[in-house]
């Protein structure tokens, strides 16, 4: 019983890397504030493309009139938050940057999943409260939808 062949040596876990996460709630919220303004102007934009191009198209591209803002929010979240800044413009604002929980870069996959968990959680106030509800609980500030992407945000 005292057989050792088949146990793996003790190893120490890497560090780290030190996150910077102080007073980021706060911040989350004047950035979320700053992207919902982007938004608006971002959606419309593209809702009024989709017009033009239903023109051309005799209507076809007016069917995803009813998609467009979901797909525009995922695509901006993927596109800034996947790119090299980590970070939506807003986030910039506030000086904040997205990170994986071990301190690499997210993908855009990654960044838009992360924002659909987002915005499902803030269409249902339950889900919302909980959300935010683990951000205030944990030490390391995150929220539930970054939980389960496993992103951390964090001063920039």
């Amino acid at each position: 019983m005292s057989d050792t062949r088949y146990s793996q040596p003790i190893t120490a876990l890497e560090q780290r890397p030190y996150q910077n996460v102080s007073g980021v709630l706060g911040s989350r919220l004047f950035a979320w504030l700053v992207d919902i303004v982007v938004l608006f102007f971002l959606g419309w934009l593209v809702v009024f493309l989709l017009f033009v191009l239903g023109i051309v198209t005799f209507g076809a591209t007016w069917l995803l009139l009813p998609i467009a803002a979901f797909a525009t929010a995922l695509g901006y979240a993927a596109l800034t938050i996947g790119g090299r800044r980590q970070s939506t413009w807003g986030m910039r604002v506030a000086g904040l940057r997205v990170e994986t929980a071990n301190g690499g870069r997210p993908d855009g996959l990654t960044a838009a999943v992360h924002a659909l968990l987002f915005y499902v959680a803030a269409g249902t106030f339950l889900l919302w409260l909980v959300d935010v509800a683990c951000g205030f609980a944990r030490e390391d500030r995150r929220m539930g939808h970054d939980l389960l992407t496993g992103l951390v945000v964090v001063r920039a």
